[in-house]
Protein backbone atom coordinates (compact mmCIF):
# COMPACT_ATOMS: atom_id res chain seq x y z
CA UNK A 1 0.00 0.00 0.00
CA UNK A 2 1.42 3.98 -0.96
CA UNK A 3 2.78 5.80 2.10
CA UNK A 4 1.67 8.85 -0.19
CA UNK A 5 -1.80 10.86 0.85
CA UNK A 6 -4.00 12.40 -1.01
CA UNK A 7 -2.94 16.28 -0.84
CA UNK A 8 0.30 15.81 -0.83
CA UNK A 9 2.77 16.54 -3.67
CA UNK A 10 3.12 13.81 -6.30
CA UNK A 11 7.09 12.75 -6.45
CA UNK A 12 8.37 13.42 -9.60
CA UNK A 13 9.00 10.38 -11.89
CA UNK A 14 10.48 10.42 -15.47
CA UNK A 15 10.51 7.37 -17.64
CA UNK A 16 10.69 6.37 -21.36
CA UNK A 17 7.26 5.82 -23.37
CA UNK A 18 6.88 3.43 -26.52
CA UNK A 19 8.81 5.26 -28.50
CA UNK A 20 11.40 5.89 -26.30
CA UNK A 21 10.53 9.13 -25.65
CA UNK A 22 11.51 10.45 -22.21
CA UNK A 23 8.40 11.54 -20.32
CA UNK A 24 7.94 13.52 -16.62
CA UNK A 25 6.05 15.12 -14.28
CA UNK A 26 7.37 18.09 -15.07
CA UNK A 27 5.69 17.79 -18.76
CA UNK A 28 2.33 17.93 -17.27
CA UNK A 29 2.62 21.49 -15.81
CA UNK A 30 -0.81 22.67 -15.71
CA UNK A 31 -2.69 19.84 -16.86
CA UNK A 32 -4.07 17.09 -14.53
CA UNK A 33 -3.49 13.41 -15.30
CA UNK A 34 -4.95 10.54 -14.01
CA UNK A 35 -1.53 7.91 -13.53
CA UNK A 36 -2.23 4.86 -13.09
CA UNK A 37 -0.04 1.58 -12.30
CA UNK A 38 -0.83 -1.73 -13.73
CA UNK A 39 1.03 -5.27 -13.31
CA UNK A 40 1.76 -6.44 -17.02
CA UNK A 41 0.76 -5.44 -20.58
CA UNK A 42 -2.15 -7.86 -22.62
CA UNK A 43 -3.33 -9.90 -19.14
CA UNK A 44 -7.11 -10.00 -18.88
CA UNK A 45 -7.11 -7.44 -16.24
CA UNK A 46 -5.06 -4.84 -17.52
CA UNK A 47 -6.26 -4.77 -20.61
CA UNK A 48 -9.51 -4.03 -19.40
CA UNK A 49 -8.53 -1.24 -17.32
CA UNK A 50 -7.00 0.75 -20.70
CA UNK A 51 -9.60 -0.29 -22.16
CA UNK A 52 -11.77 1.22 -20.06
CA UNK A 53 -9.75 4.29 -20.34
CA UNK A 54 -9.49 4.16 -23.68
CA UNK A 55 -13.28 3.85 -24.27
CA UNK A 56 -13.52 7.33 -22.04
CA UNK A 57 -10.19 9.36 -23.54
CA UNK A 58 -12.37 11.99 -24.83
CA UNK A 59 -14.10 12.91 -21.89
CA UNK A 60 -11.00 12.72 -20.51
CA UNK A 61 -9.09 15.61 -22.62
CA UNK A 62 -12.75 17.26 -22.20
CA UNK A 63 -11.64 17.66 -18.64
CA UNK A 64 -8.10 18.55 -18.82
CA UNK A 65 -6.86 15.57 -18.39
CA UNK A 66 -3.62 13.55 -19.24
CA UNK A 67 -4.15 9.52 -18.89
CA UNK A 68 -0.34 7.79 -17.88
CA UNK A 69 -0.25 4.23 -17.79
CA UNK A 70 2.65 2.71 -15.93
CA UNK A 71 4.17 -0.93 -15.73
CA UNK A 72 7.73 -3.06 -15.36
CA UNK A 73 7.15 -3.85 -19.14
CA UNK A 74 9.61 -3.06 -21.95
CA UNK A 75 8.97 0.34 -24.14
CA UNK A 76 8.60 -2.92 -27.26
CA UNK A 77 5.95 -4.67 -25.17
CA UNK A 78 4.13 -1.05 -24.45
CA UNK A 79 4.33 -0.20 -28.36
CA UNK A 80 2.28 -3.62 -29.07
CA UNK A 81 -0.23 -3.00 -26.77
CA UNK A 82 -0.88 0.74 -27.35
CA UNK A 83 -1.15 -0.95 -30.86
CA UNK A 84 -3.10 -3.84 -30.52
CA UNK A 85 -5.81 -1.88 -28.25
CA UNK A 86 -5.27 1.51 -30.46
CA UNK A 87 -4.67 3.18 -27.13
CA UNK A 88 -5.05 6.81 -27.40
CA UNK A 89 -2.55 7.77 -24.39
CA UNK A 90 1.18 7.05 -22.81
CA UNK A 91 2.40 3.91 -21.13
CA UNK A 92 5.55 4.23 -19.36
CA UNK A 93 8.00 1.67 -19.21
CA UNK A 94 9.41 1.13 -15.53
CA UNK A 95 11.59 -2.25 -15.64
CA UNK A 96 13.74 -0.87 -12.77
CA UNK A 97 10.83 -0.05 -11.00
CA UNK A 98 11.90 3.77 -9.91
CA UNK A 99 8.34 5.24 -10.60
CA UNK A 100 6.45 2.58 -8.96
CA UNK A 101 8.82 2.62 -5.58
CA UNK A 102 8.26 6.47 -5.11
CA UNK A 103 4.72 5.72 -5.72
CA UNK A 104 4.99 2.94 -3.26
CA UNK A 105 2.91 0.95 -5.45
CA UNK A 106 5.95 -1.83 -5.91
CA UNK A 107 4.98 -4.22 -2.83
CA UNK A 108 4.57 -7.87 -2.13
CA UNK A 109 1.82 -10.11 -3.82
CA UNK A 110 0.27 -13.47 -3.23
CA UNK A 111 -1.13 -15.46 -5.98
CA UNK A 112 -1.67 -19.50 -5.82
CA UNK A 113 0.59 -19.44 -2.73
CA UNK A 114 3.20 -18.08 -3.97
CA UNK A 115 4.68 -14.85 -2.46
CA UNK A 116 6.32 -12.51 -5.46
CA UNK A 117 7.19 -8.75 -5.62
CA UNK A 118 4.70 -6.90 -8.22
CA UNK A 119 2.65 -3.55 -9.29
CA UNK A 120 0.14 -3.26 -6.85
CA UNK A 121 -2.67 -1.51 -9.05
CA UNK A 122 -3.06 1.71 -7.64
CA UNK A 123 -4.58 4.88 -9.70
CA UNK A 124 -3.17 8.47 -8.88
CA UNK A 125 -5.13 11.44 -9.95
CA UNK A 126 -2.69 14.57 -9.70
CA UNK A 127 -3.96 18.24 -10.29
CA UNK A 128 -2.55 20.86 -12.33
CA UNK A 129 -0.54 22.36 -9.33
CA UNK A 130 1.41 18.24 -9.12
CA UNK A 131 -1.13 17.52 -5.69
CA UNK A 132 -2.37 14.23 -5.23
CA UNK A 133 -6.16 14.87 -5.53
CA UNK A 134 -7.65 11.05 -5.02
CA UNK A 135 -5.89 7.71 -4.40
CA UNK A 136 -7.70 4.46 -5.88
CA UNK A 137 -6.38 1.63 -4.69
CA UNK A 138 -9.50 -1.09 -5.33
CA UNK A 139 -9.75 -0.02 -8.67
CA UNK A 140 -13.00 -2.09 -11.09
CA UNK A 141 -10.58 -2.79 -13.84
CA UNK A 142 -14.24 -3.30 -16.28
CA UNK A 143 -14.93 0.10 -15.37
CA UNK A 144 -11.98 1.79 -14.42
CA UNK A 145 -13.10 5.13 -16.46
CA UNK A 146 -16.56 5.81 -14.37
CA UNK A 147 -14.94 5.36 -11.15
CA UNK A 148 -12.64 8.25 -11.74
CA UNK A 149 -14.91 10.33 -13.96
CA UNK A 150 -17.68 10.05 -11.66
Amino acid sequence: MTHLKEGMKAPPFSGKDKNGTTVSLENFKGKKIVLYFYPKDNTAGCTAEACSLNSYYGDFVKKDYAVVGVSPDSEASHQRFAAKYELKFNLLSDVNHEIAIAYGVWGEKKMYGKTYMGIIRTTFIIDENGVIEKIIDKVDTQNHAAQILN
